[in-house]
C-alpha cells in the first residue's frame, strides 16, 4: 500500500505543479457538467399538457377523504400539517407505502406514497385505518401496519401524510 501512498502522491504534486487552483476547478467542474448530461434521466411521461394533479373535493381531515383510502394512523392535517406535508418540528420518512385511490370528482385512479412524519410522539388527532387493498405483513411494501420511520433521526412516529405521486395506468 505504501508504494500506492507514493504514485498518488506523486501524480497529485504533478499535476499542482502545472495547473492552477481556478484552472483545475474549472476544469473539474466542467467535467462534472459534462458527465451529468450523459447520465440518461429517468423516464418521464409527457402528457397532453393538462394539470397533472387531480381535481378535489371533500374535507382531507376526514377518513372519508379519498386520499386516505389505505391510510393507517393519525392524518397530519390533524396535527398542524397538511396532507402533503408534515408538521413543523417533525420530518418525513424516506420510506413510504403506496395504495391507489380513485378521486370521485374526476373518476381517475391516482398512486398515492403514504409518508410517515416522525420526530414526536404520535399526535392523536384524527385516526384512521382504512386498510383497502391492504395486504399481509408478509408483503411489507403493501402493508400499512409497520413503523414507516426508518432513515429519519427520531424512530418516533407523529402523522401520515397522502402524497399524489402521479395517475395510475388503466389495466
Amino acid at each position: 500500500m505504501k508504494w500506492l501512498d507514493g504514485l498518488t502522491e506523486g501524480a497529485v504534486r504533478g499535476v499542482a505543479q502545472r495547473t492552477s487552483r481556478r484552472g483545475f476547478l474549472g476544469k473539474l467542474a466542467g467535467a462534472i457538467a459534462g458527465g451529468a448530461a450523459a447520465i440518461p434521466l429517468l423516464p418521464v411521461a409527457r402528457g397532453d399538457g393538462s394539470n397533472p394533479y387531480p381535481e378535489e373535493e371533500g374535507d382531507p381531515n376526514s377518513c372519508d377523504y379519498w386520499r386516505y383510502c389505505a391510510i393507517d394512523g393519525f392524518l397530519c392535517g390533524c396535527c398542524g400539517g397538511s396532507a402533503n406535508s408534515c408538521p413543523p418540528g417533525t420530518e418525513m420518512s424516506p420510506i413510504t407505502w403506496i395504495g391507489t385511490c380513485e378521486n370521485p370528482v374526476d373518476g381517475k385512479s391516482y398512486i398515492m406514497s403514504y409518508n410517515d412524519c416522525c420526530g414526536k410522539s404520535s399526535c392523536g388527532n384524527c385516526l384512521c385505518q382504512r386498510n383497502e387493498g391492504d395486504r399481509p405483513v408478509y408483503q411489507p411494501r403493501l402493508s400499512n401496519d409497520l413503523n414507516w420511520c426508518l432513515g429519519t433521526e427520531s424512530q418516533a412516529y407523529h402523522c401520515s401524510t397522502a402524497i399524489v405521486i402521479g395517475t395510475a395506468l388503466d389495466q
